[in-house]
């Protein structure tokens, strides 16, 4: 067996692995998800856009299935914007501190 047969053979097996993981990780979770992860903005929204596309990126692949909400716990300007642009743009919930207690 060549290097290169060998290298591809544990591609191969690699990715029939990260198959049957993502596969049994699809099938454990229920088929309605009521858990809401929020996001509590505060200022600029810093970070936010990255951890909303990390979320929707967990949604997309089947590893979760669940709402993203952003709680607005003090935006300036700058980042309700950003916070409208994310809700319009992605479907993210958004509300503010005083409609919604953990």
């Amino acid at each position: 067996m060549t290097g290169l047969e060998l290298l591809l053979s544990l591609l191969a097996a690699f990715g029939l692995v990260c198959l049957v993981w993502l596969g049994a990780g699809w099938l454990t979770l229920p088929l309605r998800c009521p858990a809401r992860i929020v996001l509590e903005a505060h200022g600029h929204g810093e970070e936010l856009e990255q951890a909303v596309r990390g979320l929707l990126w967990l949604r997309r692949t089947g590893l979760w299935r669940g709402t993203v909400v952003i709680r607005d716990e003090g935006l300036d300007e700058r980042g309700l914007a950003l916070a409208r642009t994310l809700s319009l743009r992605w479907g993210v919930e958004l509300s503010s501190s005083g409609a919604e207690k953990n």
